[in-house]
């Protein structure tokens, strides 16, 4: 029996452009990928060791035609809208107190700034939650084990018990394993808000 939903943030609640984001990226960098030192600087980012001043000394000096600004509009060009009626649905579920609600996410700095400022809602949305881990703030970041077992001993959880909702299937992928229900949503033609009755036969 459900007792626990877990819900990730971007694709689930938030819209994304993650395709759209890469292609900008690589187009100010004058790049066809991303390079090992740039992937491993997000991720440390993403878990909070290092700070957003860190963060974007390292991108203008490995760029230095670039200034900060258009760093900073480049790593939040992939946020997009956060449709009202998700709040509508995560606020409706969070006044029946049938079940504990916890957000699971790997964000930054800079984006949670950035939708602070963008979604007038956002403290709204916030409350609805139970416990509202973010990345850089626990230190911890999705696909890795680590961090799902961190919620479970966190909010005396069992695995079993607990519905996580992400649209990355490495992330589901490893819950799965860990004994999770899992839902691995398709943004493209999949709403969080349609919930009970996609996983109906879970509830």
């Amino acid at each position: 029996m459900i007792k626990t939903l877990i819900f990730d943030f971007g694709d689930v609640f938030i819209n994304l452009d993650k395709g759209g984001a890469m292609k900008n990226a690589l187009q100010l960098f004058k790049m066809d990928t991303f390079e090992d030192d740039m992937i491993e600087t997000n991720i440390q980012y993403e878990i909070g060791k290092i700070s957003t001043s860190q963060f974007l000394d390292f991108y203008t000096h490995k760029f230095p035609e670039l200034n900060r600004d258009s760093i900073i509009d480049a790593w939040n060009y992939i946020i997009k809208d956060f449709p009202k009626y998700r709040l509508e649905f995560i606020q409706k579920l969070a006044s029946k107190k049938n079940y504990q609600l916890i957000l699971l996410s790997n964000t930054n700095d800079l984006h949670i700034n950035y939708i602070k400022q963008n979604v007038p809602f956002y403290n709204d949305f916030k409350m609805c939650f139970d416990a509202f881990y973010l990345s850089q703030d626990i230190h911890l970041r999705k696909p890795n084990a680590d961090i799902f077992q961190f919620v479970l001993k966190e909010n005396h959880l069992v695995a079993k018990d607990c519905l996580f909702i992400d649209d990355t299937k490495p992330n589901t992928d490893t819950a799965k394993q860990l004994g999770f229900n899992v839902w691995n949503i398709d943004e493209t033609k999949e709403d969080v808000i349609y919930l009970f009755k996609t996983k109906a036969h879970l509830f």
